[in-house]
């Protein structure tokens, strides 16, 4: 976005502002192009930000096929960008590197554990006959802060089809239903924070935004019939895999932050992985397994709230 500096409301910030949803709306240029005042904490406060000619507005009526308006003008995850977490569980982590970490069918673990949040991966996968391990995905997360829960998860579906919505929502354990129309979004108010999902495509992808802790893009997909082929996973014919791909960002991470993906955001983290191989692999497993989805106990977690012991 283009930035320019402008007279403004001096409006009282909340006690945690997103910079991604803390502006006024402006009229647009002539152009047709997007413009906001920004309030938000930071070095864009008290300016006006600009949507590019390439994709000039927020929240195109057409979002699954035009890009929105949002810093580089994606609201998709970059499975090969920091924080992100794809396929057969791949990541990369806060320190560019990057892993496998497969966990185990049907199994539950700290994606990321500090103080203030807790993020739980559930594993879905498959073993065919003759592999001494899992293939496995992320079926469903759950994102827990403060006294909340919020969960992201991945219907089961026999057959893929892109115009339905596989992708479930929610919070405290009450299913939310996403609007498709108008600004596309759900919002609450939390005790201390704000908490936005906003529809990115017409189906199966959002954005979430958890304010003053996280941001998740996020995609629901399947895995294909050539996809299966080519890595010989022998999936079963009424089960298409319906998995998440997501991509973080965080906001005031501990330097003592644990989990498979929160380690490597530490200052003094090093990546035990082997470099240089096709599919370097991150361990764990025993340090990160939780009881549960909505668990936030595991040997090396550090949540102290109290969300997901509610929400179970």
């Amino acid at each position: 976005m283009e930035a320019s500096n402008a007279q403004g409301s001096n409006s009282k910030k909340a006690h945690y502002d997103a910079a991604s949803t803390h502006f006024t709306v402006l009229a647009p240029t002539s152009t047709g192009q997007e413009r906001v005042y920004c309030l938000a904490r930071g070095a864009c406060n008290g300016k006006v930000l600009t949507c590019p000619s390439q994709c000039a507005q927020r929240k195109p009526k057409k979002n699954k096929k035009v890009k929105g308006c949002f810093f580089d003008c994606r609201r998709k995850p970059n499975c090969n960008g920091y924080g992100s977490l794809c396929y057969d569980p791949r990541f990369v982590g806060g320190d560019g590197v990057m892993f496998y970490f497969h966990g185990a069918k049907d199994g539950n673990f700290a994606i990321v554990s500090d103080e203030n949040l807790q993020i739980n991966a559930h594993f879905i996968g498959t073993r065919p006959q003759g592999r001494t391990r899992d293939y496995t995905w992320v079926q469903a997360l759950a994102v827990m802060f403060d006294t909340h829960t919020l969960v992201l998860a991945a219907k089961r579906v026999s057959q893929w089809d892109d115009s339905f919505d596989a992708l479930i929502v929610r919070w405290d354990g009450d299913v939310v239903n996403i609007p498709t129309d108008g600004e596309a979004e759900w919002r609450t108010n939390s005790e201390e924070r704000e908490v936005i999902v906003e529809r990115t495509e017409e189906t199966n992808g959002v954005k979430v935004t958890v304010a003053g802790l996280v941001e998740l893009n996020v995609r629901v997909r399947a895995i294909g019939e050539h996809e299966n082929k080519v890595h010989n996973y022998q999936l079963p014919a009424d089960d298409a895999f319906a998995h998440l791909e997501t991509q973080f960002k965080f906001t005031g991470l501990t330097n003592l932050v644990e989990g498979v993906l929160g380690q490597t955001y530490r200052p003094d983290y090093v990546s035990p992985v082997k470099r240089g191989v096709a599919m370097p692999m991150m361990g764990g497993e025993d340090k990160y397994q939780t009881p549960s989805l909505y668990s936030p106990l595991c040997n090396h977690c550090r949540f102290k709230g109290k969300a997901g012991l509610s929400s179970i």
